[in-house]
């Protein structure tokens, strides 16, 4: 194993010809995905890998000035790609990791035959004639909630984005990743996710893009969906699901895997 491999813990499963690549958002990690890698691997080669700064990566790793802006995460991903030898491969992109995938096809359109994006966005603030589902003050509300007691903003946060109670198991599920954070590692990650606009990148990604959204996802307004639908500048399609919150994969398997499948075999005319 790899430098880079051991560093994100990447794990490949299955034998197929066709590679599927999984990258999980803010706060999880590859666990997110438990529900669908049994559904891909009997087909597939399936890459799963940590971003640096999940509770399962090592602290030690994280660089602050590397990791302050969401080009660190795309090098990295490019950096398993080469060090795995993939020539091309389907991009699955939970949320944050959607827009990590995108920016990746700009340098590399060669290594992505499509991109899903499950719950994506280029951008979460509110701005003039675009709506991201937060204003200024609710960041600086949860910027401060991290700071000031991060196990109680985790049992906050963790509810209203998958959306839940605490008897859900998702929600539980989202908890344990949250609360496994080192909360300096999980502040610096949140001022990127929720601080950062891409919206400018859209309309130079040419790979076909299979946008994927719940039907309300109090991070990301449906909204959010058409606008990536309007501005990426390839091929793309909406699909929005009959369900709720965030992290459908965990939340609701039964409605997304199938979804998930049918877009990996779907071509966009």
């Amino acid at each position: 194993m790899g430098i880079v491999e051991e560093a994100h813990n990447v794990r490949i499963l299955g034998s197929g010809d066709q590679v599927i690549v999984l990258a999980h958002g803010f706060g999880t990690d590859q666990s997110v995905w438990k529900y669908l890698v049994p559904h891909l691997e009997g087909d597939y080669r399936v890459i799963l890998y940590d971003n640096m700064g999940a509770g399962t990566t090592n602290p030690e790793f994280y660089d602050f000035s590397r990791y302050s802006s969401i080009d660190g995460f795309v090098y990295d991903l490019l950096a398993i790609l080469e060090e795995l030898q993939v020539k091309s491969c389907i991009f699955i992109g939970h949320s944050f990791s959607g827009m990590v995938g995108a920016i990746a096809s700009l340098s590399r359109p060669d290594l992505f035959s499509k991109l899903i994006m499950l719950s994506a966005t280029p951008r979460l603030l509110n701005g003039e004639n675009y709506y991201g589902g937060f204003e200024q003050e609710d960041v600086e509300e949860i910027f401060e909630g991290v700071r000031s007691n991060y196990k109680a903003w985790c049992s906050g946060f963790a509810p209203m984005v998958v959306g839940g109670d605490m008897e859900s198991l998702a929600v539980q599920e989202f908890t344990r990743t949250l609360f496994n954070m080192r909360p300096d590692i999980a502040l610096s990650l949140a001022e990127v996710v929720f601080l950062t606009d891409m919206r400018h990148i859209l309309p130079s990604v040419t790979v076909p893009c299979h946008i994927l959204q719940t039907a309300k996802d109090m991070a990301v307004p449906m909204a959010v969906s058409e606008y990536l639908h309007q501005h990426i500048g390839g091929q793309s399609i909406i699909e929005i699901m009959p369900t709720s919150g965030h992290l459908p994969q965990l939340s609701s398997p039964d409605i997304v895997i199938p979804m998930i499948l049918k877009h990996i075999h779907y071509v966009i005319e």
